[in-house]
């Protein structure tokens, strides 16, 4: 239906009337005004009375569109005002959100945004690993430093601290780890660009490859002696050493995983991040047999009602010191912890001629250069290398007794 417009005292300032709506007494006015530009003839909308607008509004808005145009200086058209204050918001809540961006700290990103989104997933031993990166080492250097102005510098203040504290440059690794976790986590939320600052900072060389690995006489002692004080530390123990499992794999377990039958264990999410079979020995097997098997999705090692175990029981550690074997040694990669155990099983099966590929299946892991750390110990190639040496020394020592007889 057409609207019946109606013209106010004012030239320009025109209103209709609504048919049912109310404001005040009087029917609810609808407002526009009506302008020409040359070659062009303009008429806009300003609202209703209900919303504040009124004839004098509408004149006061008109006549500063009227000046403008004879001024030549702002805007000639109420459709390019409100353009021009559209992009003027806009362009103030970019502002006001780079503003933000570039204020946000290492320490606030770390805590409210990477910190919480990184867990899901994530193993609880890697979460706690990475919160005590950030309390001991990166907060308090640069925890209060926003993202934008994080530099190589303050990644070497951190380096200082932790090797000062006598940590070794395996840990410094972790540490610049989780910073550039941090960063790139932060560049795709479009905080930061280009690379980590930690890229910059050279990590020293080190080799933290474990050497020593227990003797099968020294496994037998510390399984006994473990058998006297803890049959769950000691089935933990025997499992690692037979089967190379890690104790995160160990604790994680479940009776469904394990089938006496075929004599397979089934090794879910491990490490690698591909599952895998570890195969049982007879001393395995007589081990599970001899264990009050639970519901299926029950855990197999637990030490408190349900609960999976996350790291090897203190207990075994004690029973190292007592049997002191790692007496007098201060290299930790001479020390028998608990990963000795598998990496016992490493070196025993290398020693037995296990090839290096079948090996790398056995323990899980991810590249082969993980396993060729084993190959010295395979097949005493190199062992045979040193003989052959030796042998050809012999020879010539023979061949010149010969010839110092012959007069040569």
């Amino acid at each position: 239906m057409a609207v019946k417009w109606i013209k106010t005292n004012f030239p320009g300032v025109r209103y209709y009337e609504h048919d049912t709506r109310k404001h005040g007494m009087q029917k609810d006015r609808y407002f526009t005004i009506r302008y020409r530009m040359p070659g062009k003839r303009f008429e806009e909308g300003l609202g209703w009375a209900s919303e504040g607008m009124s004839a004098s509004k509408a004149n006061l808005i008109l006549s500063g569109l009227k000046k403008a145009q004879v001024s030549g200086e702002g805007h000639f058209t109420l459709r390019e005002k409100r353009e021009y204050e559209q992009e003027r918001k806009e362009r103030k809540r970019i502002e006001k959100e780079k503003s933000r961006k570039e204020s946000v700290t290492f320490g606030e990103y770390f805590e409210k945004t990477y910190f919480p989104d990184s867990r899901v997933g994530k193993k609880e031993e890697t979460t706690r690993k990475e919160r005590e990166h950030f309390k001991n080492w990166i907060k308090p250097v640069i925890g209060e430093t926003p993202l934008k102005d994080l530099r190589p510098l303050a990644i070497e203040k951190i380096k200082k601290n932790v090797l000062d504290a006598g940590k070794t440059p395996r840990t410094l690794q972790y540490v610049f780890a989780t910073i550039r976790q941090v960063w790139n986590r932060a560049r795709r939320d479009g905080l930061v660009e280009g690379e980590s600052p930690t890229r910059q900072v050279r990590i020293p060389k080190f080799d933290n490859r474990r050497v020593r690995f227990l003797s099968h006489e020294e496994a037998e002692t510390l399984l006994n002696a473990l058998q006297e004080k803890d049959r769950l530390t000691h089935n933990l123990a025997l499992l690692s050493l037979h089967t190379g499992l890690r104790m995160g794999e160990m604790g994680r377990l479940k009776w469904s995983h394990i089938d006496l039958d075929r004599g397979i264990i089934t090794v879910m999410d491990p490490k690698g991040g591909e599952g895998r079979v570890a195969f049982m020995t007879d001393k395995v097997k007589a081990m599970f047999r001899a264990m009050k098997r639970q519901d299926p999705d029950d855990y197999v090692f637990t030490r408190k009602a349900g609960e999976h175990l996350e790291d090897m029981p203190k207990i075994f550690f004690a029973v190292v010191k007592d049997l002191e074997f790692n007496r007098g040694i201060s290299d930790p990669r001479q020390k028998i912890v608990a990963h000795s155990l598998r990496h016992t099983f490493a070196s025993w099966h290398a020693a037995a001629g296990t090839d290096i590929y079948t090996l790398k299946t056995l323990m899980g892991h991810s590249v082969i250069q993980m396993t060729e750390r084993y190959a010295h110990l395979s097949n005493g190639t190199l062992q045979g290398a040193t003989k052959n040496l030796e042998k050809s020394f012999n020879q010539k020592k023979d061949s010149n007794i010969v010839e110092i007889i012959r007069g040569e």
